[in-house]
């Protein structure tokens, strides 16, 4: 099937506007590469210091003979989704030696749970912790003694953070390994009404702790379709996992056999074998254009707006929030995953899940074949599966009928014919607003502000009865800048309360929600932020406001805003504890939310 025109378009303009950034990137890294393998650089006592701990494989690496491989961990026990890279170097270690290679822990990076820290003060260093992660990676790699890395990672900011890390050391190849989801636990929809019950004050905490329990249970990512699981999408369609890694499930044959696959991929791909293939050369504006189309297709995270930003911006790729925009509208939503559906990650890949869409959407020239990925040239090797036979991994063929057309259906049947993201832009700023789950006859809401500076002071709001009524919820002072831009996940239970009680109701921040907001629309990450001197700073209470994702429009409607004297809360409260004092000087630094909100890039 040809490419789509508008695909094609999207990808030229892209192409266009980055050409200078991503030239002087790609000749940076390709003269980088020329200088071959990075241990034949050292000096003696260099060397030595690297091999000290490396018992037989040290004749090896001395020798120069073999690929050495780096591995960057984020392995820890706080995050479910983590937990299993505990026995991940190992195995990596076992591969490599057993195709003649060697491998080496280069170093550990940060990893912190969103679902731990939602709603508390350490929610404030979620979003600067995906640029510590492309430091600390950077300082890994810095020993400069390996052909080739693998990147354990899996959640919100640690995948964003390392695919930076990785477009910046791009002369070097490199695969993401995943770990996979957990077990299916009590299912998303019920523990969203126990959430909702608890906020009534229907249920005790003790029901609601039950519940929480039950859903989150187990070794893997989290089972709804958030930042984490959609990260994962986005390492497949990009070509940057093997095919078919995402979504299986952690401790089984098949997810060990994929993980000693990537560790062997890895050393095949260096410039000591035959198909050599830097990262810098999958990390082209074609990969972008897939890992888009991709989140549209699944109706993914908002948080992606954030990080794809950054990391095209790491790689020489210039993406604007338009592009965003004008892949969603040529996009067909193609899944029906919590929050914008009933199942879970697991029923998603028992359906067909992205082998079948990759397959479905390259059909329907929806995708670029023609890019290069870690398994080889072309997307299409993406439509293929992995199944275990005699102990070892082959790929077969995909399935190209969905096997449940109520959480999967073809392009040509889709949910929707466009992908759910929307912008929005007007007097008040930029924004996004993700519709997939978003019901038609809330697609737009006019009504009166109400404003508030915290999340908890919506919630003290709410239970005081002040908010049973059409309304737009304004939460300013949420951005980079002001706060390290929390997520207001906690915000969702309230705000599906009285959307349920029939109320027009819309939220507009410069914050974020989480990757798994859902039924309430929604104008996030809106720039400039209020404490950069945006509009949002100026909007008093009973201000009406138009939030209209099917005209693109965010406005305040009331006269004589702009002439109003900004208002300033006492902010002192974010520069300390938990840690926030080491990150002044990130919020000082940061990017507009429209431009990644990035420190490093």
């Amino acid at each position: 099937m040809p490419l789509d025109s508008r695909i094609d378009a999207i990808t030229d303009r892209i192409r266009e506007r980055s050409h200078q950034s991503r030239s002087a990137y790609l000749e940076r890294m390709h003269g980088q590469a020329q200088q071959g393998p990075r241990r034949a650089h050292l000096d003696c006592g260099n060397q030595a210091h690297a091999y000290a701990a490396m018992g037989e494989a040290k004749g090896d690496l001395v020798a120069d003979r073999a690929p050495n491989i780096g591995i960057i961990t984020a392995y820890n026990d706080m995050l479910s989704a983590h937990q299993p890279f505990k026995d991940y170097p190992d195995r990596i270690k076992a591969a490599a030696r057993a195709v003649g290679a060697t491998a080496q822990i280069a170093g550990g990076v940060p990893a912190m749970c969103d679902g731990v820290t939602q709603g508390q003060q350490g929610m404030e260093l979620s979003l600067f912790s995906r640029d510590v992660i492309a430091l600390a990676a950077a300082v890994g790699l810095s020993h400069n003694t390996f052909d080739s890395a693998l990147y354990l990672g899996i959640c919100d900011k640690i995948v964003p953070g390392l695919v930076i890390a990785a477009a910046t050391y791009g002369y070097l190849p490199g695969i993401f390994v995943p770990a996979g989801p957990m077990t299916s636990g009590l299912p998303n929809d019920e523990k969203a009404r126990v959430r909702r019950e608890f906020a009534e004050g229907k249920i005790d905490r003790a029901e609601l702790m039950k519940a929480e329990m039950a859903s989150y249970h187990g070794p893997g990512t989290c089972t709804f379709y958030g930042t984490a699981n959609s990260n994962q999408m986005l390492m497949e369609f990009m070509g940057l996992h093997l095919p078919g890694a995402s979504f299986i499930n952690p401790g089984t044959p098949l997810r060990d056999a994929l993980t000693d696959a990537a560790a062997v991929r890895a050393t095949e791909i260096t410039g000591l074998g035959n198909a050599f293939t830097p990262i810098c050369d999958v990390l082209d504006e074609k990969a972008y254009v897939n890992g888009l189309v991709g989140l549209m297709a699944t109706g993914g995270s908002t948080n992606l707006v954030l990080h794809l930003i950054a990391m095209a911006r790491a790689s020489g790729v210039i993406l604007t929030c338009a592009d965003f925009d004008a892949i969603s509208d040529a996009t067909p939503l193609m899944a029906r995953v919590y929050p914008n559906g009933l199942a879970d990650v697991n029923h998603f890949h028992a359906a067909g899940g992205l082998p079948f869409m990759i397959g479905r959407l390259l059909d329907a020239g929806l995708l670029h074949d023609d890019v290069a990925t870690v398994a080889g040239q072309g997307l299409s090797s993406y439509a293929t599966e992995p199944k275990l036979e005699d102990g070892r991994i082959a790929w077969h063929p995909g399935p190209t009928e969905s096997l449940n057309d109520k959480i999967l259906k073809a392009p040509d049947a889709a949910f929707s014919t466009t992908g759910g993201l929307k912008q929005v832009h007007g007097n008040l700023g930029l924004g996004v607003m993700k519709i997939s789950a978003v019901a038609p006859e809330h697609h737009v809401v006019e009504a009166p502000a109400r404003v508030f500076h915290t999340q908890d002071a919506v919630k003290a709001a709410f239970k005081a009865g002040e908010l049973d009524q059409d309304t737009v919820i304004v939460v300013r002072y949420q951005g980079p800048k002001a706060n390290g831009m929390p997520e207001l996940h906690g915000l969702t239970p309230v705000l599906t309360i009285l959307l349920g009680r029939g109320h027009k109701v819309a939220l507009v921040t410069d914050g974020r929600m989480s990757g798994a907001s859902g039924k309430v629309p929604a104008a996030i990450h809106v720039a400039p932020e209020a404490l950069d001197g945006g509009l949002i700073g100026k909007v008093a209470d009973g201000d009406v406001i138009r939030v209209d994702a099917a005209g693109g429009i965010l406005d305040v409607l009331a006269d004589g805003v702009e002439d109003r004297t900004v208002t300033h809360p006492d902010l002192s409260a974010n520069e300390h504890g938990l840690g926030r004092e080491l990150f002044s000087l990130f919020r000082a630094t940061a990017g507009r939310s429209d431009q990644g909100a990035g420190v490093v890039v």
